[in-house]
């Protein structure tokens, strides 16, 4: 299969890859393509068996290598007002194709695709390793079952490139996230007689002005002392995005649930916030709630998304990526990615990718023709690099 970048990009869009669905078409076709030019790989399942991860290395298998790191994954469409077919790559004549994906990211996971023939042919003395992964727009998951395999005896490079749309800039940090679920559980009692129950709508807006309060916290704390630089926002932000809960208007609500993000800038804790957070609910919430009912309570449930990017002291992957772009100022970004957790393993790490992030999630999504050519270019001057 020889096949140019928006040819891949169109055959990639077709996969409808989202977080909710299989990708195992995707992958059978990737690695259909990867046999056909004779390059060694393996999938790496996830543990919900729907979906999985393709790693491949072009050229020696030695320690040293580069990492070119994509997700396929792409978030749903539903609902929102596409005016073309969301998996069909359509190029309207204005510099521009538009699809679920073509974004963020599997432009710069077709670019890579296509520069393999290139690799192969350039006599790489240092490997060129693909890594392709599911879930990244929800857990990450992805990302870790390819890093628990580097812990097993896999190769580990020395630096990765994460392909995030940055308009091909070296971007050097990314902030990190959290996700907080929380489930108050109340008394039902009719609503005129409210104080022998439990609400657990009560409940739940204390702890989100609670938690709003410790956002405003950071943001004054922040201003105070200039923020984390470059970011912007420069602080750890908390957000609840979900809430719902009751049964009806005339009864003290039995359930009560909502959802917190924790937007974590580099060097920033995110479990102190948790900490803190069920601080305040097992000593301040819950003795009232459990003084009218012993049921009544509240839990949480936790998970990291991923940890923050941040710029490393003369780090390799920035060293390189500046060299071929000529980028040499500072970028950031708030959204994160799965750069924090490569370069948590122990990997030289930047984002450097096609597109540009406004595009990404939104509906009539697209990325410019350009920026493609860049990546290409890009990726041909990191073989050269690889092969000398």
């Amino acid at each position: 299969m020889q096949m140019t970048s928006l040819e891949l990009l169109e055959r990639l869009v077709a996969f409808p890859t989202v977080s909710d669905a299989t990708n195992v078409d995707l992958v059978a076709f990737v690695s259909d393509y990867l046999k056909s030019h004779g390059v060694p790989f393996e999938v790496v399942p996830q543990a919900d068996g729907r979906n999985f991860n393709i790693f491949a290395t072009v050229g020696p298998n030695v320690p040293g290598g580069v990492m070119l790191s994509g997700h396929v994954d792409v978030v749903p469409v539903a609902g929102q007002p596409w005016t073309t077919d969301p998996f069909k790559l359509i190029n309207k004549g204005d510099g521009r194709v538009y699809g679920r994906g073509s974004c963020d990211m599997k432009g710069f996971d077709a670019c890579v695709l296509a520069a393999i023939p290139a690799m192969l042919k350039a006599g790489l003395k240092r490997p060129v390793h693909i890594c392709l992964s599911a879930d990244e727009e929800i857990r990450m998951d992805g990302a870790r079952a390819i890093i628990e395999k580097f812990d097993k005896g896999w190769t580990k490079p020395s630096m990765c490139i994460v392909g995030e749309p940055s308009r091909m800039k070296v971007v050097t940090g990314h902030k990190g996230y959290w996700r907080i679920d929380t489930h108050v559980r109340g008394h039902e009692v009719h609503s005129s007689n409210r104080y022998v129950g439990v609400s657990a709508v009560f409940v739940a807006a204390k702890l989100i002005s609670w938690i709003e309060q410790r956002d405003l916290k950071n943001k004054a704390d922040a201003e105070a002392y200039g923020g984390v630089p470059h970011f912007d926002p420069g602080w750890t932000m908390l957000h609840v995005g979900q809430m719902h809960g009751g049964t009806a208007h005339n009864i003290t609500a039995l359930d009560a649930h909502f959802v917190t993000g924790i937007r974590t800038v580099p060097g920033d804790d995110g479990g102190k916030y948790v900490r803190e957070y069920e601080h305040y609910i097992r000593t301040e919430i819950e003795p009232a709630m459990k003084a009218v009912h012993p049921d009544a309570g509240v839990t949480i449930q936790y998970r990291v998304g991923g940890p923050a990017l941040g710029q490393e002291p003369d780090g390799e992957a920035e060293r390189v990526a500046r060299r071929l772009t000529g980028d040499n100022a500072i970028h950031v970004v708030a959204y994160g990615a799965e750069a924090g957790l490569f370069q948590e393993a122990g990997i030289s790490t930047i984002i450097c990718g096609p597109g540009d992030i406004a595009q990404a999630h939104q509906p009539d999504e697209w990325i410019e023709l350009s920026e493609l050519d860049k990546c290409d270019a890009f990726l041909a001057g990191l073989i050269k690099e690889c092969a000398a």
